[in-house]
């Protein structure tokens, strides 16, 4: 697989800009979880996909059907491994690499899964947990949506 290439350069103030919407909706996700379920683990590998689109959301890794794939799957695998196996180091361990060797067989390389398959095998998923990371997932998928347009006006302008 070729290394990823570097985004183009912008200017501070569209950094800044694209910065912003990556903000709000990792603060909404934060808001989200921490209503809904107070499982703040849940809440870093979804930042780490945020900020992941803003760098650069029309990446591979970026996809929409990367995204919802990587997370959707990291989450029930870990979620799976919990229910099963109880949370502790090693089924934290096995939750990752199902999620590292089935994201690398299925062409779906999003690395913040490899958190959120640990956070579900250690017991942040609990109850509400998995139906609330969905939602907050859509959200995310929404943000790839606003980035590209957002991408596409600072470019015509630039």
């Amino acid at each position: 697989m070729p290394v990823p290439a570097v985004p183009p350069r912008r200017s501070l103030r569209a950094d800044l800009t694209l910065a912003l919407m990556p903000t709000v909706t990792v603060l909404l996700v934060f808001a989200l979880v921490d209503t809904w379920s107070r499982q703040r683990l849940l809440f870093a590998s979804l930042a780490s996909s945020a900020f992941l689109v803003y760098l650069d959301p029309d990446h591979e890794v970026n996809s929409v059907r990367t995204l919802v794939l990587a997370q959707g799957s990291a989450a029930l695998v870990g979620f799976a491994a919990h229910t099963l196996l109880g949370a502790s180091f090693w089924t934290a361990g096995a939750a990752m690499i199902v999620v590292i060797f089935g994201m690398i067989l299925a062409r779906v390389m999003h690395p913040p899964a490899v958190s959120t398959a640990l956070s579900f095998a250690l017991g942040a998923g609990t109850g509400r947990g998995l139906l609330l990371f969905a939602v907050c997932v859509g959200v995310l998928v929404g943000l790839v949506f606003l980035q590209r347009a957002a991408v596409r006006l600072l470019v015509r302008e630039g």
